[in-house]
């Protein structure tokens, strides 16, 4: 399926970095939430900023 660009490189850039810096953020919230000895379940409060990365990547690869 083709897909029509939306945003130009200025666009893309900023998408790409959301994707780092939530990335970024999920990966210290991990090591955070397993150091500090809480019950497993509280490390599903990493998938909110690894969606976010997630959708920040692929909006930057498909310029949507």
């Amino acid at each position: 399926m083709d897909r029509i660009p939306n945003i130009g490189p200025r666009g893309q850039q900023q998408r790409s970095r959301l994707g780092y810096i939530a990335l970024a953020f999920s990966a210290v919230l991990a090591v955070i939430l397993v150091a500090s000895g809480l019950p497993s379940v509280w490390r599903l409060a990493v998938f909110v900023p690894l969606w976010i990365s997630a959708l920040g990547f692929f909006q930057a690869k498909d310029k949507t």
